[in-house]
């Protein structure tokens, strides 16, 4: 009778946290978490990912990021090929398989461009600044926190949306209770059924900030699984 008790205790005293903290209250501690001396704000510095996919070969990929420069490089290898974008705020170049200024029949052809180049300044910066991005302008941090089990698991859960400019995606980010780790994100989209989740698994610590060191990524809708990036020091 003394093990029922004890854990409709501890649902009690995690409900009763929920409760008590508001979702900016619940960000706080996550970044607290994740970044406890404010280093992504002077972030500078290289990630290397790698990204399994089931149908595909491995994509490798050195970013450089320099937040209080506004620039971001990547350089990505798949199979023969390998990618460069780098980006001066409004400066951007391309390099295809070392030549700068490929002709636009390759570009055409391997779908190259500096919009894809902002693209993917503004995926890697957002994911790998996360929570901590979610101060930023335009992000609406909903006040409630609610309690979820997610793949057997009990989390802390932040509701994010965003002005129209930005975007149309609603965000939820699940956190450790205990430690206020992120540990899983998820988003939809307007259609039912839409969008995706990815777990988070391992951490590197980079410049000061612990970093997920395996992002899993899967459908909303049927649970099926789409590839796993991989980070390294």
């Amino acid at each position: 009778m003394k093990k029922p008790i004890f854990f409709l205790f501890l649902s009690f005293i995690f409900q009763l946290q929920a409760q008590n903290l508001t979702g900016k209250q619940l960000l706080e501690k996550a970044i607290q978490y994740h970044d406890p001396n404010g280093n992504w704000e002077t972030f500078k510095g290289t990630l290397f990912v790698t990204m399994k996919t089931p149908k595909n070969t491995d994509r490798n990929s050195e970013i450089k990021i320099d937040i209080p420069k506004e620039s971001f490089y990547v350089k990505a290898s798949r199979g023969e090929n390998t990618t460069e974008y780098a980006l001066n705020k409004n400066n951007c170049k391309i390099i295809f398989n070392g030549k700068e200024n490929p002709s636009e029949e390759i570009k055409t052809k391997h779908q190259l461009s500096c919009n894809k180049a902002n693209l993917y300044k503004n995926y890697y910066t957002y994911l790998y600044g996360l929570p901590m991005k979610l101060k930023d302008q335009g992000t609406i941090i909903h006040d409630k926190v609610t309690r979820k089990t997610f793949k057997g698991k009990e989390y802390l859960v932040l509701k994010a949306t965003y002005n129209q400019k930005i975007g149309k995606d609603t965000w939820y980010f699940y956190f450790n209770p205990k430690t206020y780790a992120m540990e899983v994100y998820q988003f939809f989209k307007e259609t039912k059924n839409s969008g995706e989740y990815i777990l988070l698994t391992g951490e590197e610590i980079i410049n000061g900030i612990k970093m997920p060191k395996n992002r899993a990524w899967y459908y909303n809708k049927n649970n099926g699984y789409l590839g796993t990036d991989s980070l390294s020091k």
